[in-house]
């Protein structure tokens, strides 16, 4: 095979189930189910935060987030987090970002080590080990995070005078009576965005990966393709915004006797602002034929890059993956956004095509496999024969999957996810302090164990209640007991494992067991036992 490459596609805000390959039943994305029948769809797999920049952080550096420190949007990854584009580029793969990362830069730790935000290794460090190709984080023009992208000034060239096109065409619509209306607000999601369809995001980036393709010549890549959407703002340009309607919405999956819970986290969560919002019939109504329009517009850009990818011939030699972030709750169990673990939060997509003759035999199969998104790192150091970081990455490489029609006979036992609500609306209303404010999901084949720090615990049958509809979490039933401390104990045992020794690697530390450094001699009684211990010459 010639210089390998990895295509590494992230939507933002995707549920798993709102693709026609995991079973939507309306909202057909033949490109990516194409996909799914050259490659292997993955089942179970599941984020390491259900927030957009803890659960990055966890994927680019391949570690949990009680690891790398990064636990909400805006916290600084710091500096000394390896990611998969350092990883990589070490080894003479270059590793781009088009599209999103949602990183803030440790600039307090780049300004304390003396090193200039706009030098190389500056810019790496601020753009998450990336070399920014295109680094759209949307969220303009006041985000912290990318304040004056190129797409502005792109729309500019188009015809779009204004001080920020983003928020005033892109992510906007006008009314019968021509009038501006923000797409911010989910009233207006019904409306088409005030954007010709191929000037808007998704076909913006998708263009912008292929120049990147376009110019990598021979050398191997990485590009991350990190989509801005399906996230919100929920407006899409036509003919996507009237594709959907009411009809193709799937019925909630929600119970009144959530609504009766005493747990005080998810009861804070309901009365918050966002869910209250959500769960409200007529904003659902409003809001998931968008959601689905955009859908639509990614699978079929898909199709686009994938068919130019064809041409190029990459198949060949290109591993391929299509994930997502996190999910979105649409109203589902009272919920709005992406706050807490049920699988339309914390469960994502996750489809790998591999170009090795070795995965030939694998090609369109499902895995029910717990896989973890910290997964990806090591399975890209095998794909590009880098070398394996253990001592760094706390994932486990797929390749056992890819490359194994039956899969392997041992895999993890567990998937875990964590969340850090300090900054959220729900603590106040609890009224707990900023450390207390953890979340830690554990999950086997069978069930769904949620510590909360201060609280009772959560529980869910999946095999009973896949919908996760019945806590369990108070349950005085003997086998709920040995299944709750089961679950802990294999929680805590996670927690003790060493996360932080990132500078030394295992063959490194065997050599040195047993052994003193040279010329210290310790708890040696005469010469005698010394010339029997280190030889003649051991002390001269």
């Amino acid at each position: 095979m010639k210089n390998r490459n990895v295509l590494f596609i992230m939507a933002d805000q995707l549920r798993w189930d709102y693709l026609s390959c995991y079973g939507h039943p309306h909202l057909k994305t033949p490109n990516i189910d194409w996909l799914a029948s050259i490659g292997v769809k993955f089942n179970n797999a599941y984020v390491q935060s259900p927030f957009c920049g803890p659960s990055r952080m966890s994927t680019y550096t391949g570690r949990y987030c009680r690891s790398h420190g990064s636990t909400w949007n805006g916290f600084p990854l710091k500096v000394g987090e390896r990611t998969i584009g350092d990883h990589l580029r070490a080894e003479n793969v270059r590793a781009v970002i088009v599209g999103k990362t949602h990183m803030k830069p440790d600039t307090e730790g780049m300004k304390w080590l003396g090193i200039e935000e706009n030098s190389t290794i500056g810019i790496h460090l601020s753009e998450c080990g990336f070399e920014p190709f295109e680094r759209d984080d949307g969220l303009h023009p006041k985000s912290p995070y990318d304040p004056n992208p190129p797409y502005n000034d792109y729309l500019r060239g188009k015809g779009y005078n204004v001080e920020n096109p983003w928020d005033d065409h892109a992510n906007s619509g006008l009314n019968e009576d021509g009038e501006r209306l923000s797409g911010w607000l989910l009233k207006n999601s019904n409306l088409p965005a005030d954007i010709e369809e191929e000037l808007s995001e998704t076909p913006y980036m998708t263009q912008r990966a292929i120049d990147f393709m376009q110019e990598a010549g021979d050398q191997s890549w990485l590009c991350h393709l990190s989509y801005i959407k399906p996230h919100w703002p929920y407006i899409v340009p036509p003919p996507y915004h009237n594709m959907y309607s009411k009809e193709h919405i799937i019925p909630a999956v929600r119970s009144e006797q959530e609504k009766q819970t005493n747990h005080p986290v998810y009861s804070a969560y309901m009365r918050s602002r966002i869910c209250q919002t959500f769960a409200r019939d007529d904003v659902r109504e409003r809001v998931i034929p968008a959601y689905m329009g955009l859908i639509k517009q990614i699978d079929d850009q898909i199709g686009i890059l994938f068919d130019w990818m064809k041409k190029a011939k990459l198949f060949d030699n290109t591993m391929i993956v299509f994930t997502s972030d996190h999910g979105d709750y649409l109203g589902d169990h009272w919920m709005g956004e992406k706050d807490l673990f049920h699988d339309q939060s914390v469960k994502v997509p996750l489809i790998i095509y591999d170009p090795r003759k070795e995965a030939k035999s694998t090609q369109g199969i499902e895995s029910d496999h717990l896989v973890e998104c910290i997964d990806l790192a090591p399975t890209f150091l095998d794909f590009f024969n880098i070398k394996e970081k253990p001592y760094i990455l706390e994932g486990r490489g797929l390749k056992e999957i890819l490359h194994q029609k039956d899969g392997p006979k041992i895999w993890r036992e567990y998937a875990i996810s964590e969340y850090d609500y300090s900054t959220r609306q729900a603590r106040h209303l609890i009224g707990n302090e900023p450390d207390k404010a953890q979340l830690f999901m554990i999950r086997d084949k069978r069930w769904k164990y949620i510590f909360a720090e201060g609280f009772r615990p959560m529980l869910f049958d999946l095999d009973t209640d896949p919908d996760e509809l019945d806590d369990l979490g108070e349950s005085d039933e003997e086998n709920h007991k040995e299944v709750k401390k089961r679950l802990y104990d294999a929680l805590f045992e996670w927690a003790r494992k060493h996360h932080s020794r990132t500078t030394i690697t295992r063959e490194e530390i065997e050599k040195r067991t047993g052994k003193e450094p040279p010329g210290v001699i310790i708890g040696v009684w005469d010469e005698e036992e010394r010339q029997i211990l280190f030889g003649e010459n051991e002390t001269k």
